[in-house]
């Protein structure tokens, strides 16, 4: 009986994943779509444009759970079927623009900022909308736009930068592409940038459930060089010519390193395999930055690197949310909303990780978000607290797990 329910569990799971792939081979290419947008505006009014769109060889994006989202993220990208309304395809995702919107500068002054996502290149025309919503999950900004896949003006990039595959996942077919970009790195110092990589792989897979499931992830390393080593910092009026153009002092925050130059980065990107950015920083300034489903930028010449990439990681990849207090000015996170990062709530009497507070793993401690009172994290301390705490507590470890199964089972 036993080999026989074994037997009827593996021919379900088959089915599954034929049904999975028919799904697929039925609405999109083994290509890739990259959607340029312009997000623009002030606090009063925000707006949406489309860029430009172009198209690269392979798909290294899920092929399956197309219709759902694991994570709700600050905005949303739904592809539709314009025929019969299905959804084929959504994309969850956070932008700089949606944290600038959240400083003095954006009282007073409309500024423009560059995004770029990627979906599988569609067989037929289909309808795509994009959503901004703010603190309050509210939709504040949406545009609409059909894609036709046979349009002329689509782009199809020839420039390809040099790069190694650093880890082969046990099935490459299903798993997750990280692509680590080099940035202030000259080509000289190319053989640094390989090293430092592989601290960032080491340092990553220290940590469950990353140690785990290390054979789920396919990692490559992207050599593109910069004119100058090390990388800009305003602050000390020390601007550098950079492969991404990143910089410090990013909304005027000292160790904010980011950088505003998406297509750019796109661009050093294409025809590589990729889904998830980790930009290494050679850089000695402390700092880093990390956008859920954009990139994640981290410095490397310090003590800290170790855990800021892996921290930086977690928002990156994880979208999890900071739990430290960082002065109560400027809050993102309101008692009338529940926050979508899985390590993070405004309701403590009904906590997301209730059955880890049952088992005794976790608990409720306030402070977090940036704010000391009001929003709650699991326990005491972190990876996305401090640098200093060896790991990701049991809700995020149970956050990130459930993220890596998404996309690989």
């Amino acid at each position: 009986m036993k080999k026989i329910i074994t037997y009827i569990a593996a021919l379900a799971f088959l089915s599954a994943q034929a049904g999975h792939a028919q799904t697929f081979s039925q609405h999109f290419c083994d290509s890739t779509l990259r959607l340029d947008y312009i997000f623009a505006g002030d606090t009063a009014r925000q707006h949406i444009f489309v860029d430009e769109l172009s198209m690269t060889p392979r798909w290294y994006g899920r092929k399956h759970h197309l219709d759902e989202l694991p994570l709700k993220g600050n905005g949303q990208l739904t592809v539709t079927d314009p025929q019969t309304g299905d959804t084929l395809y959504r994309h969850s995702f956070s932008t700089l623009f949606q944290e600038w919107l959240a400083t003095d500068e954006a009282e007073h002054t409309s500024r423009a900022f560059e995004n770029v996502f990627l979906m599988p290149y569609p067989r037929h025309a289909v309808d795509v909308k994009v959503e901004l919503r703010d603190y309050h999950d509210q939709v504040m900004a949406q545009l609409r736009h059909q894609v036709e896949p046979k349009d002329i003006l689509i782009r199809h990039p020839l420039e390809h930068t040099p790069y190694q595959t650093l880890q082969q996942a046990a099935d490459t077919t299903r798993c997750i592409h990280i692509a680590y970009v080099a940035e202030g790195y000259t080509e000289e110092q190319m053989p640094q940038f390989l090293a430092d990589c592989q601290t960032a792989i080491e340092s990553m897979f220290q940590h469950e459930p990353f140690t785990s499931m290390r054979d789920r992830f396919n990692i490559v390393a992207v050599l593109s060089p910069s004119k100058d080593t090390d990388v800009s910092q305003p602050g000390e009026g020390i601007w550098r010519n950079t492969a991404l153009a990143s910089h410090f002092d990013t909304f005027y925050s000292r160790r904010y390193l980011t950088t505003l130059h998406l297509k750019r980065l796109h661009d050093v990107l294409s025809g590589i395999p990729y889904e998830h950015i980790i930009i290494l920083a050679n850089t000695s300034h402390y700092g880093g930055g990390g956008i859920y489903n954009s990139y994640n930028l981290s410095y490397t010449q310090g003590k800290h690197f170790r855990p800021v990439v892996v921290h930086e990681f977690g928002h990156s990849f994880g979208g999890l949310g900071d739990e430290y207090p960082y002065g109560d000015a400027d809050p993102m996170y309101f008692s009338d909303t529940e926050p979508w990062e899985p390590n993070l709530t405004t309701h403590p009497e009904q906590p997301k990780w209730q059955d880890l507070i049952d088992a005794g793993q976790a608990g409720v401690v306030e402070g977090g978000g940036y704010l000391s009172k009001g929003v709650w994290r699991a326990q005491e301390d972190c990876r996305m607290r401090t640098n200093e705490h060896p790991e990701f507590c049991p809700v995020c470890q149970q956050a990130l797990r459930r993220l890596i199964d998404f996309y690989t089972r």
